[in-house]
């Protein structure tokens, strides 16, 4: 089957025996067209189905109200949140997202942001990938004047307007809440210590220990180097579990980095039958839907996604509109809520109606 051809304003030009030009001032209702021109334009338009190329004539004009957002993943509900919120905030200013994955990448999220630039877009909101470890491609956004928003993961000492959650004091929270729980040999499944959302969970995890008079202990300790399959990080909390309760330290609480890690440990633990949260406390991060449906439900972080897409819109509008010349890069952090369920908290257990 041959390739459809699209219709064009010099098609309906030909058509009409006038010229293009009239025909793309009649579509635009110039006070120069006579009623009867747009009148037989629109009719025309309607029966050759001509579709206008705005993205065409956005960047003629300079202007394609179309900001790239890069997310490292799409699976995952955190990030659909940040969609969300971000889309919330600019419709009503008339942008359109394109939404690109890097899957956690390097060379993917480069080609994402070269592709984003070529069609020209008004602005970039990303979150940097797990594999990034040089940041300096996102220089390149901003040599060419392009406002550059990151959001959660945002890398080092790149010139860019930031929203980030608070990750060390979420730690801090989770940890001593399960002190408050009597736990005193507590787990860390800590992810990859090159991104500093990790390192400040795994900083805030020791604080509340120092806090506490709890040695440390680095074979409790344990750092998860897996990318991103979801299967995976669940298999790994799974195997990393049976590890631990293999070992001569039992812990008495897991703080998870991930809540997905966590989930796997839920599993081996019911297979070794060892009751939660009575023998070990659980408390993931990130407060995805799946922490309020298991069971136990399991203690999270919510690092509020939808109002953290929102502040990252705002930023960018505030800096596309801004007449500040070099503009000064704003940055907004969020305090991370903890969600007490039943898998960390002995006393919400006990608070349950026996059936």
């Amino acid at each position: 089957m041959g390739k459809i051809k699209k219709t064009t304003i010099t098609d309906i030009a030909k058509e009409l025996n006038v010229t293009a030009s009239t025909v793309s001032r009649a579509l635009r209702n110039h006070p120069r067209i006579s009623d009867a021109t747009k009148k037989a334009v629109w009719e025309l338009v309607e029966e050759m189905n001509y579709q206008p190329n705005n993205i065409a004539t956005a960047l003629r004009k300079g202007k394609s109200n179309i900001i790239g957002v890069i997310v490292p993943t799409s699976d995952r509900q955190f990030f659909a949140s940040i969609i969300r919120g971000i889309e919330e905030v600019v419709r009503g200013k008339g942008y359109n997202l394109i939404i690109c994955q890097s899957d956690e990448q390097t060379d993917k999220e480069q080609k994402n942001i070269d592709a984003l630039l070529r069609i020209q877009v008004d602005g970039i909101i990303a979150s940097v990938a797990k594999e990034t470890r040089d940041y300096s491609y996102f220089e390149k956004i901003n040599n060419l004047n392009v406002p550059l928003v990151l959001y959660d993961r945002v890398g080092e000492n790149i010139n860019a307007c930031t929203v980030t959650s608070d990750d060390f004091n979420g730690a801090y929270k989770a940890v001593t809440h399960l002190i408050e729980q009597g736990c005193t040999k507590i787990a860390h499944f800590a992810g990859q210590q090159h991104i500093k959302i990790y390192q400040d969970r795994l900083n805030g995890y020791l604080k509340a220990l120092s806090d506490h008079n709890i040695e440390r202990d680095d074979n409790l300790i344990i750092e998860n180097d897996l990318i991103n399959d979801t299967d995976l990080v669940l298999k790994a909390g799974y195997d990393m579990t049976y590890d631990l309760f293999s070992d001569v330290v039992i812990p008495d609480a897991i703080f998870s980095s991930s809540d997905f890690a966590v989930l796997g440990a839920i599993k081996a633990l019911k297979e070794k039958q060892i009751s939660i949260p009575e023998e070990v406390a659980l408390i993931g991060y990130s407060n995805d839907f799946s922490s309020s449906v298991v069971e136990p439900g399991l203690s999270s972080l919510d690092q509020q996604p939808k109002l953290m897409g929102n502040h990252a819109a705002e930023l960018f509008l505030e800096q596309i509109e801004s007449d500040e010349v070099p503009y000064t890069p704003k940055k907004k952090s969020l305090d991370p809520k903890l969600m007490i369920r039943s898998s960390s908290s002995i006393q919400h257990l006990k608070a349950k109606p026996h059936v």
